[in-house]
């Protein structure tokens, strides 16, 4: 194994410990967040928030999307927002804004 190669090597795992350092940061986040005294809404929007970064930085790193081509990106933002659109429903129709769809009676 030559120099560089060795340093390239140090270059990544130095990378995945500092993610895995954000990783746990944020599962700390996460634990501090459930014992704030907020509403449901923004307890959960919170939660949301932090959990897509995680799985961001998951994705991203460990699973080495980051390095992947514009085609990946594009199915990844379908999918997103596809998940978007199923917790859509649910959260609009609970806060009063009414259903998407019309609901059977």
């Amino acid at each position: 194994m030559s120099g560089s190669d060795a340093e390239h090597v140090k270059q990544h795992v130095r990378v995945y410990l500092m993610v895995f350092a954000a990783l746990g940061v944020l599962t700390i986040v996460t634990v501090a967040l459930s014992y704030l005294d907020l509403p449901t809404g923004q307890a959960i929007t919170l939660a949301v928030i932090v959990a897509t970064v995680k799985a961001s930085l998951v994705a991203a790193y460990f699973m080495h999307l980051i390095s992947e081509e514009k085609v990946i990106h594009w199915l990844l933002i379908l999918c997103a927002a596809f998940v978007f659109s199923v917790f859509a429903g649910p959260i609009l129709t609970e806060t009063g804004i009414g259903p998407l769809w019309p609901l059977p009676n």
